[in-house]
């Protein structure tokens, strides 16, 4: 989810390593990968912002070479890998900007998507910097519209991922709870403020996974990988307000994607 609204009211307030195989290994690894064809779509927490290492190219979307596409990619030698996930994304971006990979050939597929919809970025920046009742009232109507308005948006790009790749395994990943409550943190936002947001993202993670079941996708929990590493839990794998690079803020570090997000995904395959 990118954060960039945040930017403007702040002026008011591992590039993984190859597989190193050799021999036989070499050989059993490719005959094992030889089937996967892998596609990774998404938003933010895909593409990898918040883990730095950033590919260039990529632009806007900031794709990280520790992304958990890229880590998963690295460790299993798929036959093919095409990485689409950009920051920022919405539903309609995915299904407009990145399926050109997709196709019957394609055996696997990877997305993080729905929590710009929600408005989940103005929900951060209106908890920062508002007080504890708009705070609260933003994240209700951000559960709002995951209640009426996200799940068809959802169907939407589900449907259009399986129509171009009607052979793919597909799993959806959710998003993680920000805050450790009645943790280490002294200042900042209210326990009140931290338990709506981790109560907003179990909404979110709720919905999408219900919708990803319905069309006979997998889903995969980040929520328990990322317990002990919120926000104030004092080993977090995620930003706070990164007022050095303000895009980061609420995103996974790289620890997060490697221990967080990899993990999850992998179980999932």
């Amino acid at each position: 989810m990118r954060l960039s609204r945040i930017t403007a009211y702040a002026s008011s307030l591992l590039l993984a390593t190859g597989l190193a195989l050799t021999g036989a290994g070499t050989a059993g690894a490719t005959e094992g990968a030889a089937a996967e064809a892998y596609v990774a779509l998404g938003d933010s927490y895909s593409s990898g912002l918040g883990a730095g290492s950033y590919d260039s190219g990529s632009g806007d979307c900031k794709r990280s070479t520790r992304a958990y596409p890229v880590l998963w990619a690295n460790s299993h030698s798929p036959s093919s890998f095409s990485f689409t996930a950009c920051s920022g994304a919405r539903t309609g971006d995915l299904i407009n900007n990145q399926l050109g990979p997709l196709n019957s050939g394609t055996t696997l597929v990877s997305l993080t998507i729905g929590g710009n919809d929600a408005g989940f970025a103005d929900v951060m920046t209106t908890c920062v910097l508002q007080s504890e009742s708009n705070c609260i009232a933003r994240v209700n109507e951000a559960k709002r519209y995951v209640d009426t308005t996200l799940p068809g948006n959802l169907d939407k790009a589900y449907s259009a991922i399986r129509g171009k790749a009607p052979n793919a395994q597909v799993a959806v990943l959710g998003y993680p709870r920000f805050y450790k409550l009645n943790g280490g943190c002294v200042a900042g936002l209210t326990e009140n403020e931290r338990a709506a947001i981790n109560g907003a993202a179990d909404h979110l993670n709720a919905a999408t996974a219900k919708r990803a079941a319905d069309h006979g996708f997998a889903f995969g929990d980040v929520v328990p990988a990322f317990t002990g590493h919120e926000i104030c839990s004092g080993d977090s794998w995620l930003h706070s307000v990164n007022w050095g690079n303000i895009g980061e803020s609420y995103h996974p570090t790289a620890a997060g994607q490697s221990g967080g997000y990899l993990p999850s995904f992998s179980g999932t395959v």
